[in-house]
């Protein structure tokens, strides 16, 4: 009789075994072997130096025993109970093996075999069948195809990656997960040469059940986990990678991402400038800076800064302080602060006095340059120090000492000196210098870290700055999202005028128009409005108007309006024969502002973002914009436009008046609450522009695009 669980996900997989995957009570090795070096041995190996509290169970039936402990011949044999199984058999014995163990009552199991979805439509029909069988005994797999996982609080070793060969890593409150066990292990093994303090491991393989993000949620949830990093090639699970992002950013667990494989803008990015300039790569982006996380570029920046994160104090600010021997060092790492957007204020006056009158060589300004002179007076290292904790308030210390810290002299009384100056201050403090091993365990005891290089000491030091910023943002509170009244969208596209209407229902403000079909009535709507008039070609055809010579502003009375309505006709005719022309529409001149992109894409991971930067024709050429996932509140949209390098154009900047940008953001805020309404019909939303003014803003053109699915 089969055994069944209940406890069900929307997807139909168990979601309970998580706690038994990671740290289970017993444990059963499926295709076990004698030898340590073979896949199927490592695991053992591992558990046993490792010191496993848990049992072991090898299953091999052509042995008695296996690595020292009593060998079955299957599952069914073992007494009691099995928390946690091990495949380590061909893909071809997985099926049955799968039913054993359900038999069995294992909970939770781990699939090193390969041979499923990676090798074509043949094994991911079998990948298939594996999940239909866990999904009936409410089987937790990870992988297959996966190189397991390693919790080193309880010693539970599932793995056969090399990561783990000689000497185990440091134990500490790391947490790394990767989609490549191959690249996996190449991190776990620079976290060993790197001193980084690992607590858990895991490598997800093709993730037939349990994904990258409920591994993100359960460390962010651990306890044993202070710090995290992920090395992703795909997001299998954004709803739960998002809660389990903002979940890290509430506890204040820095989360840092590599995130490969960035898929290319799809076609629609011919129609709509928001499709562009919201592509796949930049809403990953977006969606990461906005839920706190930091995005790495290269494996030294990831492991930098979970170095940086694992063993240094959180940062206060982004106030740098900068220490030197060497004046040309100062200024690189001034330099280097400057391009990651922290600040090096210069010392108080009355502080560069006294240090000036203890140290006449110096340059105490910050840099604070006390020369090779401290070498004869190892006190101004420390009165230095001091001065700029004390005084110059910094809050954060990168120090440059040159070769010095690796002296057999005087590198310890540069250590036992900052040490003693900075030990128990909650500063975050980076050495840039060498040092033998015992001095830098001796450094990072004390919670100062030590990089060779001045800029990425730096740039670790601006990462724990933007961490500190990151979780004291407020969180966003689900009342403050607007509601509308806006009927449901159709799938299909919403040229200019049908497209205003439906942001005029959203709240937004549109001009009075009017849509003419010939050049008589063009020049007679122009002199009933009795004011310069804006002329624009309607076609559901012509997305960019102005390229087709679409658009003719500033036109003044009857005859001008009427002569311009004949030129647009013909021009657009030979440069777009083939559009359907709906007609002509009529608006006054709106002036006095600044014209704004705001648009709405959805990303094939995330769902609809919300993008806005400076609009009009030089929309992509600028490429000033900010993005996040929708929907958004007022006040986050007023975070993105004051974000754009354009934001002083709305702020008074040189005397230009201080325009609404409250209003901008309601707007924002409702167009991206529309396109989140009608996410399963709509591709993309686009208001371009948006006249900001002084008092209120205007929709002057729109385009709604379908879902093509």
């Amino acid at each position: 009789m089969s055994r069944k669980r209940e406890k069900t996900n929307a997807g139909g997989v168990a979601k309970s075994g998580l706690d038994v995957l990671f740290a289970p009570a017993s444990v059963a090795i499926v295709g076990a072997s004698s030898d340590p070096a073979r896949i199927g041995g490592r695991p053992i190996s591992y558990y046993l130096r490792a010191n496993f509290k848990g049992k072991i169970y090898p299953v091999n039936p052509k042995r008695d025993t296996v690595q020292g402990l009593k060998s079955y011949p299957d599952l069914a044999s073992i007494p009691g109970t099995v928390d946690f199984a091990i495949l380590s058999i061909p893909s071809s014995a997985i099926k049955q093996a799968m039913r054993d163990c359900g038999e069995k009552g294992v909970r939770a199991v781990l699939i090193f075999s390969a041979g499923f979805s990676e090798m074509g439509d043949e094994g991911a029909a079998l990948q298939d069948e594996i999940a239909e069988i866990a999904r009936g005994y409410g089987i937790r797999v990870l992988g297959p195809n996966c190189l397991g996982l390693y919790n080193a609080a309880v010693g539970h070793c599932p793995t056969f990656s090399s990561g783990l060969d000689g000497t185990a890593p440091k134990i500490g409150k790391i947490g790394l997960i990767t989609q490549s066990g191959a690249y996996g292990t190449h991190l776990l093994s620079l976290a060993k040469t790197r001193r980084l303090g690992i607590g858990m491991w895991i490598s997800t393989g093709n993730e037939i059940d349990v994904t990258t993000a409920e591994c993100l949620e359960y460390l962010v949830e651990s306890d044993d986990i202070d710090v995290i990093g992920l090395y992703m090639e795909g997001i299998r699970d954004p709803e739960t990678m998002i809660r389990a992002l903002e979940r890290a950013r509430e506890l204040r667990k820095p989360v840092i991402i590599m995130k490969v494989g960035v898929s290319e803008v799809g076609s629609a990015a011919a129609q709509s400038h928001t499709a562009s300039l919201a592509g796949s790569d930049a809403s990953i982006q977006a969606v990461f800076d906005q839920v706190g996380a930091m995005r790495a570029r290269t494996t030294e920046d990831m492991l930098d800064v979970l170095y940086a994160a694992s063993i240094s104090a959180p940062a206060r600010g982004d106030r740098l302080g900068i220490l030197t021997v060497s004046g040309g060092a100062g200024v690189l790492m001034a330099d280097a602060a400057e391009a990651e957007g922290i600040a090096v204020p210069p010392m108080p006056d009355t502080a560069v006095q006294r240090l000036l009158e203890r140290n006449p060589f110096s340059a105490p300004y910050n840099p604070v340059d006390i020369t090779a002179h401290a070498l004869n007076d190892f006190s101004l290292i420390e009165e230095n120090l001091t001065a700029m904790r004390d005084d110059g308030a910094y809050d954060l210390l990168v120090a440059f000492f040159t070769s010095l810290t690796a002296s057999e002299v005087l590198g310890p009384r540069i250590q036992k000196t900052m040490s003693e100056a900075l030990r128990g201050r909650g500063l975050p403090v980076a050495l840039v210098g060498q040092a033998p091993e015992h001095l830098l365990v001796a450094y990072e005891a004390d919670g100062i870290m030590v990089f060779e290089d001045p800029s990425r000491a730096v740039a670790a030091l601006a990462a724990l700055s933007r961490f500190q910023t990151a979780f004291d943002a407020p969180a966003t509170d689900p009342a403050d999202i607007p509601t509308l009244p806006n009927p449901p969208l159709a799938a299909r596209s919403y040229g200019e005028v049908e497209a205003k209407f439906v942001v005029e229902m959203a709240g937004i403000a549109i001009l009075e128009e009017v849509l003419v079909t010939t050049p008589q009535e063009a020049g007679d709507v122009a002199a009933r409005l009795d004011c310069p008039v804006a002329m624009k070609i309607v076609s559901p055809d012509i997305a960019h108007k102005s390229e087709v010579g679409g658009v003719a502003l500033n036109l003044s009375g009857a005859d001008a309006t009427r002569a311009a309505a004949q030129t647009m006709l013909a021009t657009v005719a030979k440069h777009a024969p083939d559009a359907d022309i709906t007609g002509l529409l009529i608006s006054p001149m709106a002036s006095d502002g600044v014209e704004l992109i705001v648009g709405a894409k959805r990303d094939e991971v995330f769902g609809m973002m919300i993008v806005v930067g400076l609009g009009g024709v030089f929309t992509e050429i600028m490429q000033d914009v900010a993005l996040s996932l929708a929907p958004v509140t007022p006040a986050r949209a007023e975070m993105m436009l004051r974000s754009l390098r354009g934001a002083p154009l709305m702020l008074g900047a040189r005397g230009r008046a201080v325009l609404d940008i409250r209003a901008a953001a309601n707007a924002v805020s409702r167009l991206s609450v529309l396109a989140k309404q009608n996410e399963a019909t709509v591709e993309s939303i686009e208001i371009n522009p948006l006249l900001v003014r002084e008092n209120g803003v205007v929709a002057l053109d729109a385009l709604i695009l379908p879902r093509t699915l």
